[in-house]
C-alpha cells in the first residue's frame, strides 16, 4: 500500500468583488502531493495549479498566504482534468495522509460541483497527520501548525511554507518519522455518508469506540434513534445502564455516563453535525473513563442546569 500525502490551496469569495457560490464556498487552485511506499519512502511527486472558474478574484488574505497571483492561475489547467490525472497519480491501492482534516472534505466537494465520481460509497478512512504529531508528541487533543511540526522533529526546511506541494512534502517528512503504532489511529472522512443502518461506522480504536450515523432529518430524529443513543459496553458488548443520560453543557456536545459491572463508567460523546443535503448525522465515540473524570462530568451537568434555570429566570423575567 501507497501513502499519498497531499494539500491543497484554495480560493474564496472577496467581499465585495464577487458573490460566493453556495455549492462551492472554495474553489481548489493548487494541489501538490507525494506518494510513500509501503516503508513510508517518497517515490513520486505531483504539483499542479489550476485556472480557476468560479472566482476570479484572489481573496487577499490567500493571496498574501500563498504567493500566489491571479495571473499565475491562468497558466493552470481546468479542476476536472488535473483532479483526473490526480487520482491516476494515486494508483489503486492508496490511503490518503493530509495536515487536518479539511483537504480531503474540500477535494470531494470540488469533484462533486465538477460532477466528477465520489471517491467512495461511503465515508474515507484517511490519515490526519496534524491528529497523529499531537498523539505521538503531545497530548493528543492539541493541533499544532505545520511549522511547529518541522521545528520540533529539527527537519531541514529546504522550500516556503504555504504551498501546496512544499505542505505535502513537510507532511510526508512528518509522516515518515511516526511510529508503526501511531498510524492506526486513523480518521474517518464524512462528506459521504453512510446510506442506511447497514452501512453505519462502528470502529474501535486502541482505547476508545467511534460511531458515524447515516443522515437523519433533523436533530430530533436522530436522537429518536435507538443506535444514537444507546451506551452498549464495546468491550463485552453488553446493553449498560446510564448513571447520567445525555444532557448538553453547551448546546452543541451531548454527553452521558454508563457503568458496565466488569469494565467501569464509560463516557460517550454526541457530535450533531451539518451534512452537505442539509440533513444532519451523529458522530459519536465511547471511552472508559475514572471516577474522578466521571466526577467532572456530574459537575458538567449540574453547571449546565444551573445556566438553564438561570436563562429561565431571566425569560420570565422580560
Amino acid at each position: 500500500m501507497n501513502y499519498i500525502v497531499f494539500d491543497l490551496e484554495w480560493n474564496q469569495s472577496d467581499t465585495g468583488k464577487e458573490p460566493a457560490a453556495k455549492e462551492l464556498p472554495f474553489e481548489i487552485i493548487d494541489i501538490g502531493a507525494v506518494k510513500l511506499n509501503s516503508d513510508r519512502v517518497m517515490t513520486d511527486e505531483f504539483n499542479q495549479l489550476i485556472k480557476p472558474s468560479v472566482y476570479h478574484h484572489m481573496h487577499k488574505v490567500t493571496g498574501k498566504l500563498i504567493h500566489l497571483h491571479m495571473r499565475d492561475l491562468k497558466k493552470g489547467r481546468p479542476f476536472a482534468e488535473v483532479a483526473e490525472e490526480f487520482l491516476s497519480f494515486c494508483g489503486t491501492d492508496y490511503i490518503f495522509c493530509t495536515w487536518g482534516p479539511l483537504d480531503l472534505f474540500e477535494l470531494q466537494r470540488n469533484m462533486h460541483y465538477y460532477k466528477m465520481p465520489p471517491l467512495g460509497d461511503g465515508p474515507v478512512r484517511f490519515l490526519d497527520v496534524q491528529k497523529l504529531f499531537s498523539i505521538a508528541y503531545e497530548d493528543r487533543k492539541s493541533r499544532r501548525s505545520l511549522e511547529h511540526a518541522i521545528d520540533f522533529l529539527e527537519i531541514e526546511k529546504k522550500v516556503p511554507f504555504h504551498r501546496a506541494y512544499s505542505d505535502a512534502y513537510y507532511t510526508a517528512c512528518i509522516l515518515s518519522c511516526l511510529k508503526e503504532e501511531i498510524l492506526e489511529n486513523y480518521s474517518i472522512d464524512t462528506y459521504v455518508l453512510p446510506k442506511t443502518r447497514q452501512d453505519e461506522i462502528h470502529v474501535m480504536f486502541h482505547d476508545y469506540m467511534k460511531y458515524v450515523s447515516r443522515e437523519f432529518p433533523d436533530k430530533m430524529k436522530a436522537f429518536e434513534d435507538r443506535e444514537v443513543i444507546s451506551t452498549k459496553c464495546y468491550l463485552c458488548h453488553r446493553n449498560i445502564r446510564k448513571k447520567i443520560r445525555w444532557f448538553s453543557p453547551n448546546g452543541k456536545n451531548y454527553y452521558s455516563i454508563a457503568l458496565c459491572p466488569v469494565h467501569g463508567y464509560m463516557k460517550s460523546k454526541i457530535r450533531v453535525r451539518k451534512s452537505e443535503s442539509d440533513k444532519v448525522y451523529v458522530v459519536k465515540t465511547s471511552k472508559f473513563i475514572s471516577e474522578e473524570d466521571c466526577q467532572d462530568i456530574i459537575q458538567k451537568r449540574t453547571q449546565a442546569r444551573q445556566r438553564q434555570k438561570e436563562n429561565k429566570g431571566k425569560n420570565v423575567k422580560n
